[in-house]
């Protein structure tokens, strides 16, 4: 991809990182006898800047490199991306980031759904670290991390007033290696340490089937004894909005739909819980499965308070289904927009809890060397005009996971029971 294409982002700083540009000057490093020789190669300002003098930059970074005990530990390269790092940052925005080219690579690899680390989306909110998702089946879920958990510290070492990527990049390490992490569930006083080993993560970003009420597995028992045990429900579970999500949706839409047909399906459940977002396009690409040609899906509001609308560009299959959307405090983002999306279009109920309140669009746009710039461009509002940022939506019936019996999924329960009140 060039410098000068991006794509559009919805991510909740997922596990990535944040950033900062110095100017547009690019300088060439080397590191002789343990001193910088700079060579300027372009120190032309971008018409959009204003008249800022440079000398105090110059003035520190001559200091530091002359003056500190160390000289082996200064890496120039380092300095230059830690200026970067701290002039993105300096907007306030933890969306708003720099990529270093290391972890520029580790987001292009969670996008194609393939990264080793603990399979955790990370977020913000104020200044605390917080668990978004744990991946279903991740080492995170496994050593109980759940949406909502605040990072407290990573192998000791502590989160507060860190940045969403220097936080990441300490959790994230090789397949087999271990990782403490200090974690404080919601409504407990103290942190808690769990200790979590490593794995490649592969995220199968859509999965599905059609079945029998008394044949999902983890329904009580009550239900699936039920007069309804025998009605046949659609299910799909969309983890997250990555590289692959369009053909998978579709091919397993293509296998299902057949079952849809021929077997009286009472209903459909779209499985949004803990999916912490993804591309734009993709959100409009699944809520065209279940909305008209030229329904608006999102609208896009600039700073200047311009709006544009994005509408469904595509014939769906999935047009006349009742259908639920399950939600919770780890749909964020591209999963909002489309909870967001078929609610306001009276086109589906949502159940669950309220969602997490991710409302910026963000472009990702490569810079080259490997190093990407994130940058935040407008905020994204429902067909109704709402703003979900910092709020979340609010499920038209609420539910919540059985603690005393984790085998059962009572949020899905009350999914399939909102479709025969549908």
């Amino acid at each position: 991809m060039s410098a000068k294409k991006f794509q559009v982002l919805l991510l909740v700083a997922i596990a990535f990182l944040g950033g900062y540009f110095f100017g547009i000057t690019k300088v060439h490093l080397e590191w002789t006898n343990y001193k910088p020789n700079i060579t300027v190669v372009n120190q032309e300002p971008p018409t959009t800047a204003s008249l800022v003098d440079f000398s105090l930059f110059w003035d520190v970074w001559d200091k530091l490199t002359t003056n500190y005990y160390d000289k082996k530990a200064i890496d120039p390269q380092k300095l230059l991306y830690g200026a970067i790092s701290g002039m993105v940052a300096s907007v306030g925005d933890p969306y708003t980031m720099f990529l270093p080219p290391t972890q520029n690579s580790s987001f292009q690899q969670q996008m194609a759904g393939q990264f080793s680390g603990i399979g955790a989306e990370l977020g913000m909110k104020g200044k605390q670290i917080i668990v978004i998702a744990p991946l279903s089946g991740s080492p995170a879920m496994k050593a109980g991390l759940k949406a909502g958990d605040a990072i407290l510290a990573v192998n000791g070492i502590t989160t507060a007033n860190e940045d969403l990527g220097k936080v990441v990049t300490l959790i994230r390490g090789p397949q087999g290696t271990k990782v403490t992490l200090t974690i404080q569930h919601k409504g407990e006083a103290k942190g808690t340490d769990i200790t979590i080993t490593r794995n490649t993560i592969t995220v199968k970003s859509v999965d599905g089937w059609v079945k029998q009420i008394k044949d999902i597995d983890t329904l009580g028992s009550a239900i699936k004894n039920s007069s309804k045990k025998s009605d046949y429900v659609m299910y799909i579970d969309l983890s997250q909005f990555g590289d692959n999500t369009n053909g998978d949706w579709t091919n397993l839409v293509n296998s299902l739909y057949p079952q849809v047909q021929s077997k009286q399906v009472k209903g459909m459940v779209l499985d949004l819980r803990n999916n912490p977002g993804g591309l734009l396009t993709d959100a409009q690409f699944i809520s065209g499965e279940f909305l008209p040609e030229g329904t608006t899906v999102v609208i896009e509001q600039a700073t200047d308070g311009s709006e544009q609308k994005l509408t469904v560009d595509r014939q769906g299959k999935l047009l006349q289904i009742p259908l639920v959307v399950l939600i919770n405090g780890g749909s964020a983002s591209a999963s909002e927009i489309v909870s967001g999306a078929l609610r306001d279009n009276q086109r589906a109920k949502l159940v669950g809890e309220k969602s997490f309140g991710k409302g910026t669009v963000q472009s990702a746009i490569d810079l080259g060397n490997g190093a990407g710039l994130h940058v935040t461009i407008a905020k994204w509002l429902t067909p109704d005009g709402i703003w979900v940022h910092g709020k979340g939506l609010t499920p038209d019936v609420s539910a919540t996971l059985d603690t005393k019996d984790p085998s059962r999924d009572a949020q899905l329960e009350k999914a399939i029971e909102t479709l025969y009140n549908y």
